[in-house]
């Protein structure tokens, strides 16, 4: 299959995002819509059981999906302290609280036994990592056979035409700086077809790659 490739180079963000300004910049962005539509997916495609979230930053989706799915218990990482001060303080507020953990841990290398997991998921934290297929490789240890994989991340666009529009179309009405957060990411993110690279060198060639919106793009891989 032919993937979707990228004129634009890949310019790198900072992998942890643990100062005040970048951290309560990110956690003050309004991700609702793209994370219930994250969580939709999970649904869709069974999640149940024990889950992995890596790279939770402020915690959102590991809250949402255990409000959302009856029974799921989530263990979330994150390597940024100040995002899991968030996280922390989010999480007070759910009434699904006593199924979710945050603890600190690498991407890279996860502190967990191998199949540890009935569903491992992680939604923008690819384009953080320089390579990344570290991160998928985790994914793929930890992950039981038969479970349920969903990993999304945004996709640099094609031009630098495509990158602006983008900004426009979904951060116009952001503060300067998260603005600017944005087109840092695109920046940063692989392309479609880096992604189907870096995805078959973590041993993921059964993982579906679904282009899911005008930025964001998945690995995914359904409940047996």
């Amino acid at each position: 299959m032919t993937y979707p490739t990228s004129e634009l180079d890949r310019i790198l963000e900072p992998e942890i995002m643990d100062t005040d300004e970048e951290a309560n910049g990110y956690a003050a962005m309004d991700h609702s819509t793209t994370g219930a539509a994250f969580v939709q997916r999970l649904i869709e495609l069974g999640a149940t059981g024990h889950a992995l979230d890596i790279g939770t930053g402020p915690g959102t989706i590991p809250i949402l999906a255990a409000e959302s799915i009856p029974g799921l218990r989530i263990t979330a990482v994150d390597l940024s302290p100040k995002m899991l001060v968030h996280a922390n303080a989010l999480l007070e507020r759910s009434p699904a609280k006593d199924r979710i953990e945050f603890e600190l841990a690498d991407a890279k290398g996860l502190p967990y036994e191998d199949e540890s997991f009935d569903v491992v998921f992680s939604n923008t934290i690819l384009h953080h990592i320089p390579d990344p297929t570290h991160m998928l490789m985790e994914a793929c240890r930890l992950l039981r056979p038969g479970g349920t994989l969903l990993i999304r991340d945004l996709y640099r666009p094609n031009t630098q035409a495509d990158l602006d529009a983008l900004v426009v179309a979904h951060a116009s009405e952001d503060t300067p700086y998260n603005r600017e957060l944005f087109r840092a990411s695109l920046h940063a993110a692989l392309s479609v077809e880096e992604l189907a690279m870096v995805a078959e060198s973590a041993f993921l060639e059964e993982a579906e790659i679904v282009i899911d919106s005008d930025r964001h793009v998945s690995l995914q891989i359904q409940a047996e």
